[in-house]
């Protein structure tokens, strides 16, 4: 660019201006005075045309608002029915458990509750609610919200997928499966407006971490039975302008495929706390473009990145760029009532002609772990034990002993993922792999995130691409998927001595026990491979400098209430 010309052409919203320095004459006379009020609107006119038009970030930065890259649009703001982390990253926001995470380590910390006791034997908590505790339209927080909450989240017309999560607690099984139709007699209840009491069959010693999962966030049942029924799905209530939450954020404006925004919600009990004024969130599914708009100015963090740059920048290294450890599994899914994946020896054959060293090394390329069970290591309380190695020659005579000889007859399987292109470079692997190796062709297919949800959920694939990543950093989280009749479980597969120690080990305390207990379950899984772990995470993403209190967890959570920016860090 000359001096003194410039251009904002590319700016959006804005008229192309080319602008020159103008020449003023040096003033003569008394009556030339009179131009100087034009000629200094000239002037400024002509300044405010060359300075650069301000980016989101930069605006960010001086008014407090953080715009994020979120991955993929939201599938819905019901906390009791999401299941992905795009739609749980948004739902912290907007609400709040009975504890909250703390934001370095994720331990378990004062949220909707202030403070809570337990009894002796492990099996009775009884909360006792923030005395300030308000919904973002400025009503009390009470325990009977709760209580009307956690029954709807165990509704059978509901329809939640994690009402697992509440086995632990006396009759909610029973209460979920329409065996018992008395709430009642659920081991929830409340003892006045701001006690809440939990009973539990035994004890759970991940319990307190268990209640930061988005399926216990409470729900604001006026509002949600003014838009029709409490365990009716895809209502208005979750909508701008009719949500009504108890989070530090509140929802302000969704724009389908565009962004979503939270502001600060001043009726937060901790609103001293939040430092942000909004979040900003984008759903960008395609990697180059988020990295584009990090590079541009557009958002202040991916939530991912291409795999070409996650392996440049972990070799030469950047300041904005992050590799965090992150609890949780790369797998394939197996879908078991469909032939010939219904057959053992096929679904062991598939695993054993992967070279998943192959794949971290030539495709991943970001520091990630080869899967050989489905556990990862970096799991809490958890060592490998049993471990899936890689046999062409044993995979190749299980697909002959299975009537598919060198591949001879075996039909065509589609492998399904959700658009991303790191997922169809895995999906491409695997492809060529199974082909060399096995002599057998695989069909790729991809959906974007909404409808590959629904394809899993409806059982309506071959070989789906998977990933699990802890909400809580148990192993229990892991095992917990595969029982028989998880919501999760999108395999079709069942094993009665899985699902009873999958039970034991939720309620066993001693940790050699519990390792032995982890241990066997692995052991099933290798043997019967309803699912195919490939390679266990770490999160690679670019976070701006001016982000504050954003810390590293193996969760790969970041409580945005306590984020905040720092405009002198640029």
């Amino acid at each position: 660019m000359m001096e003194g010309s410039c251009s904002v052409a590319n700016a959006p919203n804005t008229v192309s201006i080319g602008c020159m320095r103008p020449h003023l004459a040096p003033l003569r006379s008394h009556r030339h005075t009179t131009w100087i009020p034009v000629i200094l609107v000239v002037a400024g006119l002509f300044t405010a045309a060359c300075q650069p038009r301000q980016t989101a970030v930069e605006a960010g930065l001086a008014d407090q608002v953080l715009h994020l890259g979120n991955g993929a649009e939201p599938e819905s703001l019901d906390p009791h029915i999401t299941t992905g982390f795009p739609e749980y990253k948004i739902l912290n926001t907007l609400f709040e458990g009975l504890v909250a995470p703390d934001p370095r380590d994720l331990s378990p910390t004062p949220g909707a509750a202030a403070s809570w006791d337990i009894s002796e034997d492990g099996t009775r908590y009884v909360f006792h609610l923030q005395p300030e505790g308000r919904w973002s339209n400025g009503d009390p927080v009470t325990a009977g919200d709760f209580v009307t909450s956690f029954q709807r989240a165990l509704s059978p017309r509901l329809g939640n997928r994690y009402t697992y999560l509440y086995d632990p607690i006396v009759n909610a099984r029973a209460f979920a499966e329409a065996e018992l139709d008395d709430f009642s007699l659920v081991g929830i209840q409340e003892i006045d407006r701001l006690t809440l009491e939990i009973r539990l069959t035994e004890p759970v010693p991940y319990f307190l971490s268990l209640l930061t999962h988005n399926a216990f966030y409470p729900v604001h049942p006026p509002t949600i039975l003014a838009h029709g029924d409490l365990d009716e799905r895809a209502t208005r209530w979750i909508r701008p302008g009719v949500l009504v939450g108890n989070g530090p954020f509140r929802l302000t404006e969704w724009r389908t495929n565009s962004f979503l925004r939270v502001e600060r919600n001043p009726h937060y009990w901790d609103a001293e706390t939040v430092g942000l004024n909004a979040v900003v969130f984008y759903p960008i599914e395609n990697q180059d473009t988020e990295e584009r708009a990090y590079r541009s100015g557009q958002i202040h963090a991916t939530s991912s990145l291409p795999r070409a740059t996650v392996a440049r920048l972990s070799e030469t290294g950047a300041p904005e760029f992050r590799a965090d450890p992150f609890v949780g599994v790369y797998y394939f899914t197996l879908n078991t009532t469909r032939p010939p994946l219904d057959d053992v020896r096929v679904r062991r054959a598939l695993a054993l002609a992967i070279d998943r060293d192959n794949i971290v090394a030539t495709v991943t390329r970001g520091g990630e772990t080869p899967a050989r069970h489905f556990i990862p290591d970096s799991t809490a309380g958890y060592r490998p034990g049993p471990l899936l190695g890689e046999d062409v020659a044993e995979a190749r005579r299980l697909l002959a002993e299975a009537g598919f000889p060198d591949g001879r007859g075996f039909p065509t399987l589609e492998l399904l993922f959700n658009t991303l292109e790191s997922h169809r470079e895995i999906a491409q692997v695997l492809q060529q792999m199974w082909r060399e190796t096995l002599g057998i062709n695989i069909r790729l297919f991809n959906q974007e995130w909404q409808v590959y949800l629904a394809t899993r959920r409806s059982g309506n694939f071959d070989v789906s691409r998977a990933g699990w990543v802890a909400s809580y950093n148990d192993p229990t989280v892991f095992t917990n998927l595969l029982i028989s009749d998880a919501g999760n479980n999108d395999t079709g597969w069942a094993n009665d001595e899985y699902d009873r120690l999958a039970v034991r080990a939720r309620h066993t305390i001693d940790p050699g026990e519990r390792l032995a207990l982890f241990h066997r379950m692995e052991e099933i899984l290798l043997k019967e491979m309803p699912v195919i772990p490939l390679y266990f995470y770490r999160s690679h993403y670019l976070l701006h400098p001016a982000v504050r209190n954003w810390h590293p967890t193996p969760l790969n959570q970041h409580p945005l209430k306590h984020v905040y920016l720092d405009p002198g860090s640029q």
